[in-house]
């Protein structure tokens, strides 16, 4: 970044800016930059809403926006020293992010695997048929439900789902008849 666009900051933005740099973004936790991340975009809507405002103005005065142009450069230039300030700490807070995500991830896994004893969350229980928490002789888990008789094997064409669908329209519009009496 230009010295001459440093200086023409306030003295708050500049310490804004310099809190940017690489070496104190390290240092700085989620919470915190997130923090600075919300005090950065505010510094930058004000100088881009100041730069939008002015050119704007100056478009009505030389009738062109041409001639505006070079009068809003240190605006612009404030501007875009601010966007990417707001870049630096938007990267960062994106990677402190993700590396927090798969940190927490990888704790959740872990208490899940201890919290479950067995692979698959199954407790207890020793694979013994008879033994307390063992496996009965029983049929399989789920070999007791009833086979899905009803269900409609038949291939979905257009037809069919026309059909299916005015099925459900009629439906929708007997029930509103009979909610409207």
């Amino acid at each position: 970044m230009k010295q001459s666009v440093l200086r023409s900051l306030s003295a708050k933005d500049t310490v804004l800016v310099l809190e940017t740099k690489r070496k104190n973004l390290d240092s700085l936790d989620e919470d915190a930059l997130v923090e600075l991340h919300a005090r950065v975009q505010r510094a930058r809507n004000k100088h881009v809403k100041n730069y939008r405002r002015g050119a704007a103005d100056r478009v009505v005065k030389t009738g062109t926006r041409g001639g505006a142009r070079p009068a809003n450069q240190r605006d612009r230039d404030r501007a875009e020293a601010l966007e990417d300030a707001l870049a630096r700490v938007s990267r960062r807070l994106a990677t402190v992010a993700r590396q927090s995500a798969t940190a927490l991830r990888a704790e959740r896994l872990a208490a899940a695997s201890t919290a479950g004893g067995a692979p698959g969350g199954r407790s207890g229980g020793t694979g013994i048929p008879g033994a307390p928490g063992g496996r009965s002789g029983g049929p399989a888990k789920g070999a007791n439900r009833p086979s899905d008789r009803g269900a409609d094997r038949r291939p979905k064409t257009p037809a069919r789902k026309k059909r299916a669908a005015s099925s459900a329209a009629a439906g929708a519009r007997r029930q509103a008849r009979k909610d409207s009496r």
